[in-house]
């Protein structure tokens, strides 16, 4: 055998499939540094407000008894987000966080020699959930790092079973007006699923979700995705759902863990739900944050410096001059900060960095600022 030669895998083992060995596992956003510090942690688009007070008090005075499973079909947690978002609860199926959600979506209605299709720069997932069922990834061409619908259009082809949009996107901020997403699915052939993921659309200062749970709730194929792990502050409790036609969620359902949401994060996210001033709260709270920081970037433009507009909790920066996004990370890093860069995105150039609190916005502009411009520290 030459060494050019790959050995061939043993025989006397179990091994995967061959597209299970194709995929790289999700990574999620750091908290601590190289060196093991614990870091401000700005890299998983977290709550800097944390939790609704209301939500913890209901986790905390709930009766639980560790031996008995929870409520397999989370019936209260449906009935109460029916009831909040004028929805049918028949049509609502709960899981392990939106991301449980996702990979069912996959799994249910694509396979081996079938495609799966998304935009760039979109959700690192998408790719994980095709692979992880031996579909083949496809990825549209994006416009100014946000959803090319034409491109997405024109990349659909007779294998194409599933369409993941993110809207607003991660990791780049971006929002599709719903004239475009409604654009995308009269244009997508009727077995096709459209998966709206809004795990960010509680951040949009009017409710543009309801347009896509007004689609989902007309279409055959349009299946909504949201989650209680960003504006809801209850990423701990790992709580998703989705809403769709009946026959999308009876598929969800027939797949799904059995018992998914723990009874401590029923109660908690039905709680979460009835305290919409929080929710309020939050939006505000990130409106002016994302405003300022994205004011305070566009002023060292003329360092190569900017903002891809964002309708999330998070901003993509991108830096184009002398300074690295490289640089800055490890500079923020050096401050006690953690941001996520993503050049395995080919976002080599971008650090996406969560709005948190207004003190430490005000310190990670400041170490940017000091980074791009080192002779210029204090200045304006």
């Amino acid at each position: 055998m030459s060494h050019n030669d790959t050995p061939a895998p043993p025989q006397n083992r179990p091994t995967p499939k061959p597209w299970i060995d194709a995929l790289h596992a999700y990574v999620p956003g750091k908290s601590k540094g190289a060196d093991g510090r614990a870091l401000i942690k700005l890299s998983a688009n977290e709550n800097p407000l944390g939790s609704s007070t209301a939500a913890i008090a209901a986790r905390a005075a709930a009766v639980i008894r560790p031996a008995d499973y929870p409520d397999p079909d989370s019936a209260l947690l449906r009935e109460t987000l029916a009831e909040t978002y004028g929805i049918d609860a028949a049509r609502i199926v709960c899981g392990t966080g939106s991301g449980e959600l996702l990979y069912l979506a996959a799994q249910g209605f694509a396979g081996v020699g079938d495609e799966i299709l998304y935009v760039r720069y979109g959700f690192s997932l998408y790719e994980i959930a095709a692979r992880r069922v031996g579909a083949t990834p496809v990825e549209a061409a994006d416009r100014d790092y946000a959803t090319d619908v034409d491109a997405l259009i024109a990349a659909v082809t007779p294998a194409t079973r599933v369409v993941y949009l993110a809207n607003p996107n991660n990791p780049t901020g971006t929002w599709t007006p719903m004239k475009e997403v409604r654009r995308l699915h009269a244009a997508l052939p009727a077995d096709v699923l459209l998966v709206l993921d809004q795990a960010y659309v509680e951040y949009m200062p009017e409710d543009e979700g309801a347009a896509g749970l007004a689609l989902a709730g007309q279409a055959d194929n349009v299946l909504v995705t949201r989650t209680f792990s960003k504006i809801y502050g209850l990423a701990a409790e790992r709580v998703g759902w989705a809403f769709g036609a009946a026959h999308l969620i009876d598929t969800l359902n027939r797949i799904r863990g059995p018992f998914n949401v723990s009874t401590g994060a029923q109660r908690a996210t039905v709680a979460a739900l009835k305290d919409q001033a929080f929710v309020e709260g939050s939006r505000t709270h990130n409106a002016a944050g994302l405003a300022q920081f994205t004011a305070d970037m566009a002023a060292l433009s003329n360092y190569g410096i900017s903002v891809v507009p964002s309708a999330a909790n998070f901003a993509l920066v991108l830096f184009e001059g002398q300074v690295s996004a490289e640089t800055v990370y490890h500079a923020l890093m050096d401050g006690g900060y953690i941001t996520r860069h993503l050049p395995n995105q080919g976002l080599a150039h971008g650090l996406r960095i969560t709005i948190g609190t207004e003190a430490q916005m005000a310190e990670v502009t400041a170490i940017i600022r000091a980074a791009a411009a080192p002779n210029t520290e204090g200045a304006a």
